[in-house]
C-alpha cells in the first residue's frame, strides 16, 4: 500500500524510526489529509499531468542512507526538526519507504507512511518533519516550481508568514 496514515502516540523521541501508532490506532484519510493540504496520488502516469498543471519544472532524485549521504544523522535530524516552507514540497517516494508528519492545527500530529508509488504534495505553510523507518533507506523524487528553494522555517521562528495564514485560512472550520 502505498499511504498509510494515522494519528501518532507522542513518543516518537523513544525512537522517530518506528510507526508511533495510537493504542487503539487512529487511522487518518485521505480526505482528511486532503483539508490538511497533503495530498497524495497514486501512479506513476500521473506524475506528468501532476507536473503540467502545477508547473513543477524542477526535479532531483535523493538517496537518503547511511552510505550515500554525507552527514546523514546531522541531515536527519534536521529534517526532523518540525518546519515549514514557503513553497509547496513535493516528494515521490522511487524506493524504499519513509515517515512524513503533519501537524493539524486542531490535533496532533498526523505521521503517513510511504512507501514506493505515489507521489505526494505538502502544501506551502503547513508545519512538517520527515524521517526513514527501520529500513534507514528511501530514495525519493523531489519536484519544484522553478529552481529550489531549501530553507526551512521552525515554529519558534516567526508564525507571521503569509504561506502559514493563507495555509490557516484554507482549512475548514470545525
Amino acid at each position: 500500500m502505498p499511504l498509510d496514515a494515522w494519528f501518532m502516540d507522542g513518543l516518537e523521541e523513544e525512537d522517530q524510526r518506528l510507526p508511533h501508532r495510537l493504542e487503539p490506532n487512529q487511522p487518518v484519510s485521505l480526505d482528511a489529509l486532503r483539508t490538511l493540504g497533503v495530498f497524495h496520488w497514486k501512479n506513476d502516469p500521473e506524475l506528468e499531468k501532476i507536473r503540467k498543471e502545477h508547473g513543477y519544472s524542477y526535479s532531483d532524485v535523493i538517496t537518503i542512507q547511511k552510505e550515500t549521504l554525507p552527514n546523514y544523522e546531522e541531515k536527519l535530524k534536521t529534517v526532523f526538526a518540525e518546519h515549514l516552507h514557503l513553497d509547496d514540497e513535493i516528494r515521490y517516494i522511487v524506493g524504499g519507504q519513509a515517515y512524513f508528519d503533519v501537524r493539524s492545527p486542531r490535533r496532533p500530529v498526523d505521521q503517513d507512511r510511504h512507501e514506493e508509488g505515489g507521489p505526494d504534495h505538502c502544501c506551502r505553510g503547513i508545519y512538517h518533519r520527515f524521517t526513514l523507518d527501520q529500513t534507514n533507506y528511501t530514495k525519493a523524487m523531489r519536484l519544484f516550481v522553478g529552481e529550489p528553494v531549501w530553507k526551512a522555517y521552525r515554529p519558534a521562528c516567526r508564525t507571521d508568514f503569509e504561506e502559514r495564514q493563507k495555509y490557516l485560512a484554507s482549512l475548514p472550520c470545525d
